[in-house]
């Protein structure tokens, strides 16, 4: 597949506006700049929610990227009233069949699954091609043996899709033990926003878990909480620093160095070679 030319097919569907204000600092700033930037603020460090072709592309080595089951999309399992008309709608503003991209290819020359849910298709919310694509992500990697990475961006549970939704929840977190039971290295990053059944189910069950600055990261939202324990929330509760404060995620990674820290710990988690005993030897 043409990488660069799927991507910018991707982006043509964000349109094509000349300046960004940031939402935190309200700097202006170049579309292209920002870009270049990997989509991060350089007045503030805000970091901008990204698609999963745009995630791809910084983080996978050039002309590595092949998509995987690309064709999978949504369903109407549940005859959901205006579902369908919404998919249409959602695939034609993204160019995404769904909220999900699947992908082999290397990070510095190492061989890695990636999987990269996309909050611009449904909120990057969890329905049954979004299970089944991590699903199969994880079988690929442990058949071939290779290492898994997850980027998370979701509302959690895919609502229209019922408890077909809901299973994907039993269904990865399966998958995932099975895959660490045959020692398969999993990174799982977290992003803005990562909540919900996602939550609950494969992006907290890496081996290493990492997050970008910010990241709101949780189950409940806040209101919900604080009106079933009946108690204000601390500041930052429920954002990546908080999280790894109180040991949640092992580390918060800057965007800008997410590339480098994922080669350094996927080099230092590759699998040994056993030394093979030479009976002439001694």
């Amino acid at each position: 597949m043409d990488f660069d030319r799927e991507l910018r097919n991707h982006q043509m569907a964000d349109g094509d506006l000349e300046l960004s204000i940031c939402p935190k600092c309200n700097a202006q700033f170049a579309k292209k700049e920002l870009a270049d930037r990997q989509h991060v603020c350089p007045n503030c460090g805000y970091h901008y929610r990204i698609g999963a072709y745009d995630r791809l592309r910084i983080i996978l080595d050039a002309d590595s990227f092949e998509e995987l089951d690309e064709t999978l999309h949504s369903t109407d399992p549940l005859d959901f009233p205006g579902y369908r008309e919404k998919l249409n709608q959602m695939r034609k503003k993204t160019g995404l069949d769904d909220a999900v991209v699947m992908a082999v290819g290397t990070i510095k020359n190492i061989p890695v699954v990636v999987v990269v849910l996309d909050s611009r298709f449904s909120m990057g919310s969890m329905g049954v091609v979004v299970g089944e694509k991590i699903t199969r992500a994880v079988e690929y990697a442990d058949e071939q043996k290779l290492p898994l990475l997850i980027f998370s961006a979701s509302g959690g549970a895919r609502m229209q899709e019922g408890i077909f939704s809901l299973m994907q929840m039993a269904k990865t977190s399966s998958a995932l033990a099975r895959f660490s039971g045959h020692r398969g290295f999993f990174i799982s990053i977290l992003t803005d926003p990562t909540m919900g059944g996602v939550t609950a189910s494969f992006a907290s069950l890496g081996d290493i878990i990492l997050a970008e600055p910010g990241a709101l990261i949780g189950f409940a939202g806040a209101r919900v909480i604080e009106q079933t324990i009946g108690q204000s929330l601390p500041e930052g509760f429920q954002r990546a620093e908080y999280l790894e404060e109180h040991g949640f995620i092992d580390a918060i990674v800057p965007r800008p160095q997410l590339r480098d820290t994922l080669a350094q710990l996927l080099l230092l988690h590759q699998p040994k070679q056993e030394a093979v005993y030479d009976s002439n030897e001694g």
